[in-house]
């Protein structure tokens, strides 16, 4: 192949590297300054708002309240319709529900009077006691969501009264049989925290209407399509008023899957007919938008002395703050993406409840659930593992799905017709990390010195492509008049490279340059209909769109060329640059296009494709670590970590690296540093990164990174997902890597020098 598996450079990459105005907050033109005023308690209803003083401020355009916007109730989660996301906000409510919920949207000439006409606002409230500890929610004396007119597309078990947002559980198999019968039962409980996204563009949005009197959003978003639909919902407007573009994204990582800024342009210019902007500061950023859901999740499995895993059995609680944005989703997926790994297990069950709190919402996350059910499944393990005596790499091998097997989890099973996996090469990810991390020399620890010893631990883990069923997506490729093409897609290049892999498939298939593909996304009134990029979607959903569009395509250039040359398709071809005959005729396709443009008897040529899987084939990825761990203080240095990826075929062996990277390094912040903090008020403290720290180049040690290749049948050219993924490691791998070095289980996330150390005092 000329394109497909090579390490192409980005598309855009120079341009952003030399910071032309690509982003959002480049593109605006003298708009309007939006500014929200913000709840200082953490529950609380609205008795008065006095906005008459600062509405006299000189510059202040207009203010808003909960008086003055639609009372319809909406989600702000960005996912396909009808939204799985309970319907519980209004733009603006007479409740407030965290600190930070807003209460009041101000709009001025400049950002400065802004702030201070929202000092000017006098606000009473009738404060409640808050519901802050989720695992105390569900019996607390405060109810979160009083309202009457909350809404469910379809039952996910909301119980108001008692602050679930929703319920979830899912079995195969006799739980209770299965354990009697085992010969070994562990039973032990983690705790997964919030985690921020840490993406380097804030939120940010701006709107104008257009010269047809249509409302313009320009955003920093995942799902320009989705947003369409939010923001035509809680404004009460047709989505045919409503064009969504998308320019260029720093960083996302799920957070803008959520719409979480594009309402209060948009109301500010319908109301007023002006260009309006809001862009979040990084303390907004942090704590008025969303993070990822907390967990407790109770791990029961039971084994046979020989290592045979007989059952597994999940009991989970998640939070959800505020707002149920990505609440049964997220809970789902958490059970869903991890159980299916052990599928030797004759029984499986997972299950529980989501909950209210008055803390900000949280979403989705890279990830997405898998994360949370990865340290759990991951760490339970390997303490079983450890129970057993056992090789931890050696029980995972003994119980590990393969591929050709089919489990009744994986996503895109019904109830008769659990899917087969047709791609799979953990095992060789196993065996390949044991070699790049020498496990069998290091396992479990060697001592260094006095004080210092280290430790080497292991996990594994799977996601998805796309969601099965639900997720498609659509592509246009266009021939110009001079033989060049134009690709137009509706997904998001968050910085990720996107653009690039599909432009690559584009040209693979067309056999051209892909200086030759101009690629256009995403915009809701010329791109194609994409749910967006989430999910791990974008390389399999979108890729496989790409690839259809583009053979389409093909198939209309030879019949063309074919017509042309006076000969049946069948007895042409084309090779990028002509179409020619086996006799040694042949066209350009130059002059085809430009015969094409010219004349009554002109076309356009479009190849469209359309994409939506009924499996989402999972990635794997095998992790392994060394840490060093000082015995008299707790100190954990991470040494190495090894992983090596099973994404199918690698599109793009540079990105993909540097995918794989990425998630690792935000993986160890999660598993060693990050933790969203509140007080026992509901107040945020950590929303500076003074207070909530990320790890940076000196925290991480060395990465290697390695693939192990398989080939995907449903995917495009046999790639599958690696967003996601990549991520899901590090929690559990560490965690053990401290255990094997010091003994001490760490089982609730971050692991910190206080915990190792406590645990290390109390071992004595």
């Amino acid at each position: 192949m000329d394109f497909v598996s090579k390490s192409v450079k980005k598309i855009d990459g120079m341009d952003i590297a030399t910071g032309k105005p690509l982003y959002t907050d480049d593109l605006c033109h003298n708009p309007l300054v939006i500014k929200i005023l913000r709840s200082p308690h953490a529950f609380g209803k609205i008795i008065n708002i006095d906005t008459k003083k600062a509405k006299t401020l000189p510059g202040v355009e207009c203010i808003f309240t909960h008086e003055d916007v639609p009372k319809e109730r909406f989600t702000l989660a960005g996912q396909s319709y009808p939204e799985p996301s309970p319907y519980d906000r209004l733009i603006l409510d007479e409740y407030v529900r965290y600190v930070g919920d807003e209460v009041a949207i101000v709009a001025a000439v400049d950002e400065k009077t802004a702030l201070r006409a929202m000092k000017l606002i006098k606000v009473d409230y009738e404060v409640f006691e808050p519901v802050i500890d989720f695992e105390e929610a569900h019996t607390h004396g405060s109810t979160i969501h009083p309202e009457d007119d909350l809404k469910v597309n379809f039952p996910i078990g909301t119980d108001t009264d008692n602050n679930i947002a929703a319920s979830y559980e899912v079995y195969t198999g006799n739980v209770e049989e299965e354990l009697e019968k085992s010969e070994v039962i562990i039973e032990k409980s983690y705790y997964t925290q919030a985690q921020a996204h840490g993406m380097m563009e804030t939120y940010r949005a701006y709107s104008y209407m257009d010269h047809n009197n249509r409302l313009t959003i320009v955003s920093s978003t995942q799902i320009p399509f989705h947003v369409r639909r939010i923001v035509a919902k809680a404004l009460q407007i047709p989505q045919s008023k409503i064009r969504v573009i998308k320019p260029r994204i720093g960083g996302g990582f799920g957070g803008k899957q959520t719409a979480s800024v594009e309402i209060f342009p948009a109301l500010v210019t319908l109301k007023t007919g002006k260009a309006a902007k809001i862009v979040y500061d990084r303390k907004e950023t942090f704590s008025c938008s969303t993070a990822r859901h907390p967990m407790k999740m109770t791990v029961k499995i039971g084994a046979d002395t020989d290592g045979t895993i007989n059952v597994i059995d999940i009991k989970a609680l998640s939070d959800t703050g505020a707002y149920g944005e990505h609440a049964w989703t997220v809970f789902s997926v958490a059970g869903n993406k991890v159980l299916p790994l052990y599928n030797k297990a004759k029984a499986l069950r997972y299950g529980g409840n989501v909950l209210y709190t008055n803390k900000m919402p949280s979403g989705a996350l890279r990830g997405y659930g898998v994360t949370q059910g990865i340290f759990s499944l991951e760490s339970a393990i390997n303490e079983l593992a450890s129970q057993l005596n056992m090789d931890p790499t050696i029980l995972r091998e003994k119980n590990l799905i393969r591929e050709g097997d089919s489990h009744p989890l994986l996503c895109g099973s019904t109830d008769n017709n659990p899917v087969t996996l047709t791609s799979c090469t953990l095992h060789e990810c196993i065996r390949r990390g044991k070699e790049l991390i020498k496990w069998d020399e290091k396992y479990p620890a060697q001592v260094i010195s006095d004080s210092k010893v280290r430790g080497v631990g292991m996990a594994i883990t799977m996601q998805g492509s796309g969601i099965a069923n639900i997720d498609t997506a659509s592509a246009l490729i266009k021939l110009n008049d001079n033989g060049f093409y134009t690709l137009l897609l509706g997904s998001t290049d968050m910085g990720t490279g996107c653009d690039t892999i599909l432009c690559q498939m584009a040209a693979e298939v067309l056999s051209t340059d892909m200086d030759k593909i101009i690629v256009h996304s995403a915009d809701t009134d010329i791109s194609p209909y994409d749910t967006g990029s989430y999910a791990s979607s974008t390389t399999y959903v979108t890729g496989n769109a790409v690839i259809k569009a583009a053979t389409d395509l093909k198939e209309q250039i030879l019949k063309v060329g074919a017509e042309y040359l006076y000969e049946s398709v069948e007895n042409v071809s084309f090779d990028g640059i002509y179409v020619k005959t086996n006799s040694g005729k042949e066209i350009s396709l130059d002059e085809i296009s430009q015969n094409l443009a010219l004349g009554p008897q002109g076309e356009t040529l479009m190849g469209k494709g359309t994409f939506g899987g009924d499996t989402s084939p999972p990635p794997f990825i095998a992790g392994f670590c060394e840490v060093e761990v000082d015995k008299e203080t707790g100190k954990i240095d991470l040494i190495d970590y090894v992983a090596v990826v099973d994404c199918g075929t690698v599109i793009n062996p540079n990105l993909a690296r540097i995918q794989v990277e990425g998630g690792i390094v935000q993986g160890i912040g999660m598993a060693m540093y990050e933790n969203v903090a509140h007080a026992k008020n509901g107040q945020m403290i950590t929303n500076t990164f003074m207070q909530y720290k990320i790890p940076c180049r000196k925290d991480i040690g060395n990465i290697t990174v390695d693939f192990q290749s398989s080939y995907e049948p449903t995917g495009p050219f046999g790639a599958k997902s690696i967003g996601e993924v990549v991520i899901n490691t590090p929690p559990p791998a560490i965690a053990h890597a401290v255990y094997n070095a010091v003994g001490v289980n760490v089982r609730s996330l971050p692991i910190t020098p206080e915990k190792v150390l406590m645990g290390i005092l109390e071992n004595k």
